[in-house]
This record gives C-alpha cells, structure tokens and sequence, in this order.
C-alpha cells in the first residue's frame, strides 16, 4: 500500500473517530427526558409512599454519596442515629443560609471525618515506619481522627451561622431606615419592600426578598414576616418582623416603628462595642507596653549610652 494511500486510510479513520466522540459527548450532555420534566412535577405528591422530611439533592455533596456507593449514606445514616439532633441542624441550616438537607449535612460530616482518619491513618504510618507505636495506639488514633472531622464540621456550621447572623445585623438598621423612608414616602409596605430588595444586596436582603416572594405568591404579608421571625435567630430582626407583622394588621404607623427598631439596634451596636473594648483592655495594652514602650525608651536613652562610652577613657 503507497503511503498516500495509508495516508488517506489514516485521517479517514481519524475523522470517524472524531466524529463519534463529539456525537458521543453531545449526547451524553443532553438532558434526558426525566430530567426535563422533573423539575415541573417535583412537588407531585407520591401516593405509594409517604413525602420524605428530607430528600436528597443534586448537591457535589449527593453526588459524592452516589458515586462512592452506599458505605458513605450508610455511614451518615449511622452518624446522625448516634450524634441526632435533627431539627437543631435543619433550624441552623435555615439559619445559616444553606440549600443543603439535613442528609447532605450528615454525609460533609462522614467526609470530614473520612478526612480527618486519613490524615491520621498517614501519621501512623510514617510512625509505624520508623519502628514506634502499635496497632492498638494507631487504631484508637484514627478513630478519634474520624471523630474530630466529624465534631469539626457540625463546629463549622455553627461558625458559619453566627457569621452570618453578624452580617444580617450589620445591615438591618440600613435596611430599617431605607424601609421607614420609602413607607413615609407613601408607598406600601410591598411596595417599599420591593425598592429595598431591588437596591440593596446582603444576607439581610435575600431574606427580604423571600419574604416578597412568598407574598407575590399569595402570602399574605403578615404571615410572611411571621414566618421569618421564626425562622431567625437574631432577636432584633425577629422583633422587626414582628413589628411589621403587627403594623400591617393593625394599620398601626410603620415608619416610626422601623426608625424606633433601627435606632435600638445602633445603641446596642454601641453598647456591645464599649463591652468588648473593655474586656479587651488588657490586651490593648499588650502592643503598648512591650512594643510601642521599649522602643520609647530605646530611643530617649540609646543616644546618652552612645555619648556615655565616648567620654569614658
């Protein structure tokens, strides 16, 4: 066979395989029909079984669940039999702002863990190479690595929560005001509402903008702040939602409710900030003294030295 001919043979199996690799990918990308319409039927109740509290997304978190079989819902499972405490993970979830179940969570927890006895499990080994420790020591260690990445997740989360909750109250006397000034500009409570979300950006606002969600959706105002004084766990928005709550029901003045609630939660900012500067004096005191006070004196008396031991014969 001459080499055009080879040549030719060549590229034209070259561009067949080609071909049914890009046919191949484009078909495996193509959302399959139950894909599609699931997301328009998810919410059909099932009626041959009961509707799970919490079913599993499509989260990394599931997929890694789903990819490495069922050792790690196995082992979720066993972790949230032996630790529980179900509803304060979904109340910190909710609180935290995370689109995550209460399964989800279990399974970071075993991954966490699973990190945790690795990095362990490799200690041991490099122990075990250099002729120290045992099996027994070793395996008590790993198990207690696996425990710690499992308590240093649910720590995270709460970590993750009161961040969060820092941030909502950072911004809700802002958001308080700009509330107060659109209500007293004579729009209602909806409307000023909807101006607040659509120029303002922060965890305090997409908790307001799901609230305005639910009343577009036919909510009624009321209920809706309701629900997210419940779903809070800062006092002072509890106390606003509350107070919005209260106000739309009765037809009782909004705005000076929300400047009163605003002006509350500065001068708590303000006491809670003296509080810490006073717990925190002595080390404040702390760069003073054995910083900014050596140097001080270095440089009052290092040039009397200097002269000192120029005129001693």
């Amino acid at each position: 066979m001459s080499p055009l001919v080879s040549g030719l043979v060549l590229g034209a199996v070259a561009g067949l395989g080609m071909v049914l690799v890009v046919a191949r990918v484009r078909a495996i990308r193509r959302p399959s029909l139950a894909l599609r319409v699931v997301p328009y039927v998810r919410d059909v109740p099932r009626l041959d079984l009961p509707a799970p509290i919490d079913e599993a997304t499509s989260s990394p978190v599931s997929a890694a669940a789903g990819v490495f079989g069922p050792g790690i819902r196995a082992a979720a499972d066993a972790v949230d039999r032996i630790l529980g405490g179900t509803v304060s993970i979904r109340r910190r979830l909710v609180r935290a702002a995370l689109d995550k179940t209460v399964h989800d969570f279990r399974v970071e927890q075993v991954l966490w863990g699973v990190a945790g006895f690795a990095v362990v499990a490799a200690y041991c080994l490099l122990t075990a190479a250099g002729g120290r420790g045992d099996t027994v020591s070793s395996l008590l260690l790993c198990a207690t690595g696996f425990a710690t990445g499992v308590l240093a997740r649910d720590t995270y989360l709460s970590s993750q929560v009161t961040v969060r909750e820092r941030r909502v109250l950072a911004e809700f006397p802002v958001l308080a005001e700009l509330l107060a000034l659109a209500v007293a500009a004579g729009e209602s409570p909806v409307a000023a509402l909807d101006r607040v979300v659509r120029r303002s950006g922060g965890e305090l606002s997409r908790d307001l903008a799901t609230v305005l969600a639910a009343v577009r959706t036919g909510e009624p105002v009321a209920e809706a702040f309701d629900r997210m004084a419940a779903a809070t766990g800062v006092p002072a928005v509890a106390r606003f939602a509350q107070g919005v709550a209260v106000a739309v029901e009765r037809g009782t003045p909004l705005a000076d409710v929300l400047h009163a609630q605003a002006a509350d939660v500065r001068e708590a900012g303000r006491r809670e900030l003296i509080e810490v500067a006073a717990r925190k004096e002595i080390f404040m005191m702390v760069p003073v003294v054995f910083l900014i006070l050596p140097v001080t004196v270095l440089v009052a008396f290092w040039p009397g030295v200097i002269g000192l031991h120029l005129t001693t014969p």
